[in-house]
């Protein structure tokens, strides 16, 4: 079985509850979906965790800001969060960031970070069938739009989003991820509460605006809006 997980975005307690979650479950393999990095202060506590449980991180858009050394072009909150994180991540979590894939196929499943024409970078907020029709495996998963969706077509290829660990943005507070039964093609989503003070008071201490972490209560994006998914024909 495999644990699925996305957009950590440097939230320690949020990764802690689910990998303690993980534990009644026969984990064969962890799985990161990309942006372990991002908005958060844990970034090295976060990538030695996920080193510790010898994840495959696929790259997202926040890892490659990290990478890179360059800025988000759609938002000034990402950039002071990312500059915070270029200045305190190590070398040698820095180079484990920088051997992330672009993506992962097992079998007849296809991971991405965001989509499949641009796999850092492409938010899949409408779904349809003939998106996927070209492609030869059967199950689809990706992060990036930190919501939480499994969609089935009619012609058995599966669309699955394990939604965000570290910043959910679907209107639900409580980390998101995904477990896959390779075996039994099964999926099943998770949803885990953690300890969203513990973020807001270590957040409060580094300077940052309440804007930063308020929007952790409530799961949305900072600046309070919910997003979705939606299956379109």
């Amino acid at each position: 079985m495999i644990a699925i997980l996305s957009d950590i975005h440097g939230n320690l307690p949020a990764l802690e509850s689910v990998l303690e979650d993980m534990k009644q479950y026969k984990i064969d393999r962890v799985l990161s979906l990309g942006d372990v990095s991002g908005y958060y202060p844990y970034i090295n506590e976060v990538i030695e965790l996920l080193r510790e449980h010898h994840a495959i991180n696929l790259i997202g858009n926040h890892d490659r800001y990290i990478i890179d050394d360059t800025d988000c072009p759609r938002s000034t909150s990402a950039n002071l969060a990312l500059t915070y994180q270029r200045s305190v991540i190590t070398n040698e979590n820095r180079v484990w960031l920088a051997e992330s894939s672009p993506s992962l196929i097992v079998g007849d499943a296809s991971f991405v970070h965001g989509g499949w024409d641009d796999p850092e970078d492409e938010y899949l907020y409408k779904i349809t069938p003939s998106y996927f029709e070209r492609f030869n495996e059967k199950f689809f998963f990706c992060g990036h739009t930190h919501v939480q969706k499994y969609i089935k077509f009619d012609n058995g290829q599966c669309f699955i989003n394990p939604g965000s660990v570290g910043q959910p943005r679907d209107g639900i507070n409580t980390a998101a991820y995904a477990l896959f039964d390779e075996k039994n093609k099964h999926i099943e989503l998770r949803r885990v509460p953690y300890n969203i003070d513990k973020v807001a008071d270590k957040m409060k201490v580094l300077g940052f605006e309440e804007k930063f972490y308020s929007n952790l209560y409530v799961g949305s994006r900072i600046g309070g809006n919910i997003d979705t998914i939606a299956l379109y024909s």
